[in-house]
C-alpha cells in the first residue's frame, strides 16, 4: 500500500502519518490536576516534553504518583477520511495507561478508563486495558485540516505510572477493522528444532472479507526469512484457522500481515518466537535441587528428593539417620531428628535405564532455609482472589508439570485468606474461600510440598484483611497447627500503631519483627520467616538479629522491563548480607501469566528480559518464588524454570551473593562465588538493541584463562584467554560458568 507522509510544522511537537494513520510519538506533560489543562486554548509551551510509550518514571519523574496530563497537538488532515470505505468513525488509540485516564478531543470529554480517588466508586484501576476512543467522524469538535488537542489525564496510584505500550495514534475505522489475526496461543514444541503456531483470522463484519495472508519465519540472528502468502476469503461473524509449522533457529519472529482487497489496507503485526535454551531432560535418573537442607531438632522433617528420569523412579537413601524414613516411590523423607548435628548421607534414584547418586548434608540446629526457597506465590497471579480451589490446582500443577522434581516446593497463600472477625478465643480463623487450612496443609504435605501463608504485624493487612497486632502468639501458634512452613509477614498498617513520623528510631522498626521472630522460635515445628517491609532502615543490616530467613529489600515489582531492572540491578549493596538462611529478597518472579486478580495476561516481560530475570534472580541468591497461574505454563515458561544448571547457581551451597563488578550504560557484568571455587558470570545488555560485550578476565579479578560453560545451553563452550566476548540481545543474558585452566 502506498504510504502518506504528512508533517506538522510546530516550534516543539511533530507528527507524522504512515498509512493514513497520525502518530503523536511526543506529548507536552505536565503532573499535577487543573481542568484548564483540557481546554485547547491553554498555554503548554512551557510544559515538559515526554514519550507516551514509556512510563513517567523512566523519562524523569521517579516515584511520582498521583495526577499528570498529557497534550498532543495534531493535525487531521482530510485525506485519511475520503480514503476510507468506511467515513463515519475516528479511532484514537492511546496504547494503555496506568492507572486510570480521561480522554478529551478539543475541550470535550470522548471517554474514561478506570476510576480516580474522588469519584463515587472509589479508585479502580486500568493500567492493562487498551485505551482505545471512537467518535464520529463528523463530530463539530474534531477540526479537519487544522490543530486539533487531545487531552488525557491520568492518574497513578502507585508504582509505575503514565501512558505505555505503544506510539498513539488516530485513523478512521475502515473495513479492515473487522479482521483481527488471533495470535494468542502459545508457541508449541513439537521437537528440538521444530515448533508450530496455532492463530486465526476473524471477519467481525456482516460483508465477506477477502485478502491476502503473509506471514514470514524471520531468522532474527542471521537475518533471513522465509515467506508464505496464503489468500483468505472469509464469510461474515466467521474465522479461519490456521496452523503454523516453524523449523527453529535459536531465536526467531513471526511477522504477520493481512492486506483487504477491497481498500488494499494493511494490518501487521510481529511475534517474537520463545527460544528453548534449556536441553530436554536425560532419560536416565538425575538428581535435582538443594545439596543441603536444615531443621530443627525435634520438627517434622519434609523433604522431597527432586530427580527426573524416564518412567517410573525408585528412591533410597544411603546413612539414612535414626527418626527419619523415605518413600522409595515418592522420595519424600518424613520423621523428626532429636539430635542437633550434622548429618551426611547419599541420596540413590534408579529407573531401568540406570541410577544416580548424590551426596547430601541435614544440619540440625537452629538455622532453616539453608538454601533460598523455591516455590510458589498467589499474589502476583490471583492477588486477594487466591481460594483453595485455585491453590490447589496450582499445587498439582507444580507436580503434574514437574517442577517439584526441580526443587519447587513450597506453595505460600498470600493476603486474602482470613476471615473478617477472630473466634470467640480471639484465634484468626479462614474465611470461606479456604474451608479447612488443617486439611490443606496436610493435602500439601503428603504431595512432598511445603505450606505458606501470610500476615502483618498491623491491624490489616494490606488487603484490608485482619492483621496479627495483638495476636501475635495466638496467630503462630494457629499456623503451627495448621501445618504452616513458611510466613510472609507483611509491614502494611503497622504503621497506623506507632507514630512513623515521631518514632523514627531502628528500634521501632525491628519490633514488630523482633517479637513474632521470637514466637516463631517456639513453635513445635520449622517456619521459614520472610520480613516484607520493602527494604525500610536497611533490612538486610538486621533483618537476621531478629530471626528472618528472607527480608525483602524493595517495592513490589510488576511485570514491565522498568520495574525489573530498576530493582535487579540495584541490589548492588546488600550482598555481604546474604548467607545459608539469611537471603535478600528483590520481590516474587513476574514470569508467566500474571494479573493480581482474576484477568491474568502473559507477562509484559520480553523472551530475553524473562532470561534476564531468572538470572539475575539465581545470581543474588534471592528466594525463588514463581508468581503466575502454573497451571497455565507454557513450553517456554516451564523450560524457563526447569534447568537445573542455572537453578543450581541460586541454590548454590556456599550462599554468596553476586557483586556487581562491571556497570556500563549499555552492560553490567555480575560475578558470584560459588563452592567448588568456580564463578557464574551473568553478562547483561541493559541497552535495547543486540551487541557485542567484551571484557578482560582481568576486569572481573579472574585468571587470564578460563574454562567456560554456558549455563543456559548446559554445554562447554571452550577455554578462553586473557578476554571473553558475547553477543548479548536487547535486555538479555548471557550467563555462563567460569573455571581457572
Amino acid at each position: 500500500m502506498k504510504k502518506v507522509l504528512f508533517t506538522v510544522a510546530c516550534s516543539y511537537i511533530c507528527h507524522f502519518i504512515f498509512a493514513q494513520k497520525v502518530e503523536m510519538p511526543l506529548a507536552k506533560f505536565k503532573t499535577g490536576d487543573n481542568v484548564t489543562y483540557s481546554y485547547p486554548v491553554t498555554d503548554d509551551r512551557q510544559w515538559g516534553t515526554i514519550k507516551p510509550d514509556m512510563i513517567w518514571e523512566t523519562q524523569g519523574y521517579d516515584n511520582y504518583d498521583g495526577y499528570a496530563w498529557y497534550r498532543f497537538h495534531i493535525i487531521l488532515p482530510k485525506s485519511i477520511k475520503e480514503n476510507s470505505l468506511w467515513k463515519d468513525s475516528l479511532r484514537i488509540n492511546l496504547a494503555k495507561a496506568d492507572d486510570a485516564c480521561e480522554v478529551y478531543f478539543n475541550g470535550t470529554k470522548i471517554g474514561k478508563s478506570g476510576s480516580f480517588p474522588g469519584d463515587a466508586a472509589g479508585y479502580i484501576s486500568s493500567w492493562n486495558k487498551k485505551q482505545e476512543y471512537h467518535i464520529a467522524a463528523n463530530s463539530p469538535f474534531i477540526n479537519w485540516g487544522a490543530e486539533n488537542v487531545i487531552a488525557v489525564k491520568v492518574y497513578d496510584g502507585g508504582g509505575a505510572g503514565g501512558m505505555f505500550s505503544g506510539i498513539p495514534y488516530i485513523n478512521m475505522v475502515d473495513l479492515i477493522d473487522a479482521i483481527n489475526i488471533n495470535n494468542k496461543s502459545s508457541v508449541r514444541f513439537t521437537r528440538p528444532g521444530k515448533a508450530i503456531k496455532n492463530i486465526s483470522i476473524e471477519n467481525n463484519a456482516t460483508e465477506k472479507i477477502t485478502g491476502i495472508l503473509t506471514y514470514d519465519i524471520i531468522d532474527v540472528d542471521n537475518d533471513k526469512s522465509t515467506s508464505h502468502t496464503i489468500p483468505v476469503s472469509i464469510l461474515p461473524k466467521k474465522k479461519l484457522d490456521f496452523t503454523i509449522p516453524i523449523t527453529l533457529a535459536e531465536r526467531n519472529n513471526i511477522h504477520y500481515k493481512f492486506e483487504e482487497n477491497k481498500s488494499h489496507k494493511i494490518i501487521e503485526l510481529t511475534e517474537i518466537i520463545p527460544y528453548i535454551l534449556t536441553p530436554p531432560v536425560s532419560a536416565s535418573p538425575k538428581i535435582n535441587g538443594a545439596k543441603i537442607f536444615g531443621v530443627r531438632p525435634g520438627s517434622p522433617f519434609l523433604f522431597k528428593i527432586p530427580a527426573t528420569g524416564k518412567g517410573k523412579l525408585q528412591y533410597s537413601v544411603e546413612n539414612l539417620p535414626e527418626g527419619l524414613q523415605v518413600n522409595k516411590n515418592t522420595g519424600i523423607i518424613t520423621g523428626t531428628l532429636k539430635n542437633e548435628g550434622e548429618y551426611k548421607m547419599t541420596f540413590v534414584v534408579k529407573n531401568s535405564i540406570g541410577i544416580d547418586k548424590r551426596a547430601f548434608t541435614v544440619k540440625c540446629g537452629n538455622l532453616l532455609a539453608l538454601t533460598p526457597p523455591m516455590g510458589w506465590n498467589s499474589w502476583n497471579c490471583w492477588g486477594l482472589s487466591i481460594n483453595e480451589t485455585r491453590l490447589k490446582a496450582s499445587a498439582q500443577a507444580m507436580i503434574d508439570k514437574g517442577l517439584i522434581n526441580h526443587g519447587w516446593t513450597y506453595m505460600n497463600i498470600d493476603d486474602g485468606w482470613e476471615a473478617e472477625t477472630r473466634n470467640a478465643n480471639g484465634e484468626i480463623v479462614a474465611n470461606h474461600k479456604f474451608p479447612d487450612l488443617k486439611k490443606t496443609g496436610d493435602w500439601l504435605h503428603e504431595k512432598g510440598l511445603k505450606f505458606g501463608i501470610y500476615s502483618s504485624p498491623g491491624t490489616k493487612t494490606c488487603g484490608n484483611y485482619l492483621g496479627s497486632y495483638q495476636h501475635e502468639a495466638q496467630d503462630a501458634k494457629s499456623y503451627a497447627n495448621w501445618g504452616v512452613d513458611y510466613l510472609k509477614y507483611d509491614w502494611c498498617s503497622y504503621d497506623s500503631v506507632f507514630d512513623a513520623e515521631k518514632d523514627t528510631s531502628l528500634a521501632a522498626y525491628k519490633k514488630p519483627y523482633t517479637l513474632m521472630g521470637e514466637i516463631l522460635k517456639n513453635q513445635n515445628r520449622d517456619i521459614v520467616y520472610s520480613l516484607c517491609q520493602y527494604g525500610m532502615k536497611n533490612v538486610w543490616e538486621w533483618g537476621a538479629t531478629v530471626n528472618g530467613n528472607t527480608w525483602r529489600t524493595t517495592g513490589d515489582i510488576t511485570d514491565t522491563w522498568e520495574s525489573l531492572s530498576s530493582i535487579g540491578f540495584n541490589q548492588t549493596s546488600q550482598y555481604a548480607y546474604a548467607a545459608p538462611g539469611r537471603w535478600n529478597d528483590p520481590d516474587m518472579m513476574i514470569v508467566g501469566e500474571v494479573g493480581w486478580g482474576d484477568n491474568l495476561h502473559p507477562t509484559r516481560l520480553t523472551v530475553d528480559e524473562q532470561y534476564t530475570h531468572v538470572s539475575l534472580w539465581c545470581l543474588l541468591s534471592a528466594p525463588l518464588l514463581i508468581g503466575c497461574d502454573l497451571s497455565k505454563l507454557d513450553d517456554f515458561t516451564l523450560n524457563l524454570l526447569t534447568n537445573d544448571e542455572v537453578i543450581a547457581v541460586d541454590q548454590d551451597v556456599l550462599g554468596k551473593q553476586a557483586k556487581q563488578i562491571i556497570k556500563t550504560a549499555d552492560y553490567q557484568v555480575w560475578v558470584k562465588e560459588l563452592e567448588d571455587g568456580s564463578k557464574a558470570i551473568g553478562i547483561f545488555n541493559v541497552s535495547s538493541k543486540d551487541d557485542v560485550v567484551r571484557f578482560y578476565w582481568s576486569d572481573i579479578g579472574l585468571s587470564m584463562s578460563q574454562k567456560v560453560r554456558d549455563l543456559w545451553r548446559q554445554k562447554d563452550i571452550g577455554n578462553f584467554d586473557g578476554m571473553f566476548a558475547t553477543k548479548v540481545a536487547a535486555h538479555g543474558v548471557t550467563l555462563i560458568k567460569a573455571s581457572a585452566n
